[in-house]
C-alpha cells in the first residue's frame, strides 16, 4: 500500500509541475451590425441597432452606447405598404414603447429612460395578426433584410392561482392550454403585478419573462396541458418573505402576456438562452444563435399577445 501512495504521490507532483499557461489567440472578426427588433400586434416596431464588439473585448454599458448605430435608413414593409423608422429618444416614444424597450433591454423602466441612445421606430405603423413584416436596414452601403410573422393568438383555457400546501399565502400561476394542432407554434410567457403601491402607481411597470418562459409545442402539439409558472418579479414588500421570493402572494392581481411567434423567432430565443446556461459550464458546446436578417446579427420578431389577468385568490 505504501508503495502505491508513492507513486500517486509522484505522478500528481510531475503532472503540476509539466503544467504551462496556454494561450489562445481568438480570431479578430470585423464588426458586424447587430438587430434587436421587435413588432407586436397592436404595438409600434421598436429597432435597435449596434455594432458587434471583439470577443476578447470586456462588455460594458460604456462600450454599449459607444456601439449604438443612429446613422442606418430603416423601413418596415407590409403588403405594399413601406413604412419609414425614424431614430428617436427613449425619452421621446410613446409610454408603451418606452415599456416595450426597457423589456427588451431586460431593464427597468426608470433605468431605460436614462440611456442617452436612439431606437427607430414609427407611430404610423402598429402591428396585426396574421400579417407578415419585413425589415429593411441601410448601413454604410449595405443593405439588410428580414421578415417575420405574426400568428394568430392562441387563447388559455384557464389560468388559476395554486396555494402551495406547506405555505399560508404564497403560490404559483397555473394554467391550462389547448395547443392548435399545426405544423409548429411557440409562446412566450410574461407576467407583471397591477397591485397599487403607496403611490397609486402599478407595482410593475413592465412585464418580465420567466426562465423557461420561451418554449414550442414540440411535445404537446395538438394536445391540452397544464403548467405552472415562477414568479421573475423583484419583492417589492419587505413582508413578501425571501424563501418565496418565486412564488405570488396571496391577494396579487397579476396581468399574464402569452404571445405567440413564428418558428425562426422562437428558434432564435431558444438557442440564445441555451448559450446564456451554457457560459457558465466550462465544458458546454459552444452554440451557434441563428438571425432571420440576412448578412448581419440578431433577430427582427414578431409577436401576437393574449392578455388576462390572474387574481391570486383560492
Amino acid at each position: 500500500m505504501k508503495s502505491l501512495s508513492y507513486l500517486t504521490l509522484f505522478l500528481l507532483i510531475g503532472l503540476f509541475s509539466c503544467s504551462k499557461e496556454i494561450q489562445i489567440d481568438l480570431p479578430q472578426l470585423p464588426p458586424q451590425l447587430v438587430v434587436d427588433g421587435n413588432i407586436e400586434a397592436g404595438m409600434h416596431p421598436i429597432v435597435l441597432l449596434s455594432m458587434s464588439q471583439p470577443a476578447a473585448d470586456t462588455v460594458s454599458l460604456l462600450t454599449y452606447l459607444n456601439s449604438v448605430v443612429n446613422d442606418a435608413q430603416v423601413t418596415v414593409v407590409n403588403g405594399t405598404d413601406t413604412f419609414a423608422l425614424s431614430p428617436t429618444f427613449i425619452q421621446q416614444l410613446p409610454i408603451e414603447s418606452q415599456k416595450r424597450v426597457a423589456e427588451m433591454l431586460r431593464v427597468e423602466l426608470e433605468e431605460v429612460l436614462l440611456l442617452p441612445i436612439q431606437v427607430y421606430s414609427s407611430t404610423a405603423l402598429y402591428g396585426a395578426a396574421n400579417q407578415t413584416y419585413e425589415l429593411c436596414i441601410d448601413h454604410q452601403g449595405k443593405t439588410f433584410k428580414g421578415s417575420t410573422y405574426l400568428p394568430n393568438p392562441t387563447s388559455l383555457d384557464s389560468l388559476y392561482w395554486k396555494r402551495e400546501p406547506a405555505t399560508i399565502e404564497y403560490g404559483f400561476s397555473w394554467a391550462r392550454l389547448t395547443d392548435p394542432a399545426s405544423n409548429a407554434d411557440a409562446y412566450r410567457w410574461e407576467v407583471r403585478r397591477i397591485n397599487r403601491n403607496e403611490q397609486g402607481q402599478d407595482l410593475d411597470p413592465i412585464f418580465k419573462r420567466a426562465r423557461g418562459g420561451i418554449f414550442s409545442d414540440e411535445y404537446f402539439n395538438g394536445q391540452t396541458i397544464e403548467f405552472y409558472f415562477r414568479n421573475p418579479l423583484m419583492r417589492k414588500d419587505s413582508t413578501h418573505l425571501k424563501e418565496y421570493r418565486r412564488y405570488f402572494r396571496y391577494g396579487d392581481s397579476v396581468v399574464v402576456k402569452l404571445s405567440k411567434m413564428d418558428p425562426a423567432v422562437f428558434l432564435y430565443y431558444d438557442r440564445m438562452d441555451a448559450q446564456l446556461d451554457a457560459n457558465a459550464n466550462p465544458y458546454a458546446t459552444p452554440i451557434n444563435i441563428p438571425s432571420n436578417m440576412k448578412g448581419c446579427l440578431g433577430i427582427w420578431a414578431g409577436f401576437t399577445p393574449w392578455y388576462d389577468t390572474l387574481i391570486c385568490t383560492d
